[in-house]
């Protein structure tokens, strides 16, 4: 069987691949590898990943991609490149249509760089579409409904929010706050507070291991590797999940003022609806423990986290692109 159609969620920390009756193949890290000397791209994904933080002057791991839009050209192309042909596997008659989801907020120009790396990258033809339109569908809400829904897709560089109703956007916002952004807040505070330098892949394992938007009646606990900022020694401070509460408190912040915003520019209707359906929370930052929680004291919305969050994009953009035609009005741009 030849594969004709690729469903891409082009995140600012992960990129997952959907195939169609296939489902999602790939779920790998977005960085790249890449030689100072010459530009050529070492690695790519999970193998480039290892290498951050660990690379020697003349090797340069990197995330080309930044608040969810393109940062470097070359490298997101090489990246979808390498994506697209793992993807399909060995050899092919086809060049493939491929679907990429891109944050609501990004620009006419930002769009067009999506959409020239993707064909430079062996695509026959690229639609984009918006985040939050894939992440509902992903999540199973009928967006072609005359109701109004609403979904925050909270993923690795931005928060898309926006309320869905008849197929279209009616109101939305986009705060470039993620998963990211809250690990570099973590690293900032275990700096300040512990005297401990640590790095962007251990902020992360301390953000999964004991993370939480909320302090805990039971705090929960985590040892935590760096280098001492006065003696420039190895050392190990013991990390609490009210450290990272206090570490998130301003991102945390700004993420709910931006849902307030969108909720008072939301026509009453509406409003109604979401109150009675609920706020549906999707991306792989929408797993921070308590986030729902906080989300809900904050609007006085019940708030839920949908099944497997992370993977809502990357499905809702395959479901898409098997069914274009119904979809036509939410892409936003072809070539």
């Amino acid at each position: 069987m030849f594969i004709r159609k690729i469903g891409i969620d082009l995140g600012t920390k992960n990129v997952l691949v959907y195939v169609p009756k296939k489902g999602i193949v790939l779920n790998e890290p977005s960085v790249v590898a890449v030689s100072k000397a010459d530009g050529k791209v070492l690695a790519v994904g999970l193998e480039a990943r290892d290498m951050i933080g660990r690379t020697p002057d003349t090797i340069v791991a990197e995330r080309p991609l930044k608040d969810g839009v393109i940062a470097s050209y070359k490298t997101t192309e090489a990246m979808l490149r390498y994506f697209i042909n793992k993807a399909l596997g060995g050899v092919r008659l086809f060049r493939p249509e491929v679907m990429v989801a891109v944050p609501g907020g990004i620009t006419s120009t930002e769009r067009r760089a999506v959409i020239e790396a993707t064909i430079s990258a062996g695509a026959r033809a690229a639609y984009i579409i918006k985040e939050a339109i894939v992440a509902a569908i992903g999540a199973d809400i009928p967006i072609g409904a005359a109701s109004g829904y609403m979904i925050i897709d909270i993923g690795g560089g931005t928060a898309e929010i926006a309320v869905i109703s008849l197929g279209g956007v009616v109101s939305s916002g986009s705060v470039r706050i993620g998963g990211t952004k809250f690990d570099q807040s973590i690293v900032d505070y275990i700096r300040h507070k512990y005297n401990l330098a640590i790095g962007e892949r251990t902020a992360e394992e301390v953000k999964i291991a004991v993370g939480s938007a909320m302090f805990m009646d039971k705090p929960l606990r985590s040892d935590v590797k760096g280098r001492d900022m006065v003696t420039g020694l190895p050392r190990v401070a013991n990390v609490s999940s009210d450290d990272t509460t206090e570490a998130l408190q301003h991102d945390l912040e700004l993420l709910v003022t931006a849902i307030k915003e969108v909720l008072h520019k939301t026509p009453p209707e509406l409003s109604a609806d979401v109150m009675d359906k609920g706020i549906i929370l999707s991306g792989g930052s929408a797993l921070l423990r308590n986030l729902d929680e906080l989300i809900a004291q904050a609007t006085g919305v019940p708030t839920y986290v949908a099944d497997e969050p992370l993977l809502c994009v990357a499905k809702g953009t395959g479901i898409a692109l098997e069914n274009l035609e119904s979809y036509k009005r939410s892409i936003l741009a072809t070539r």
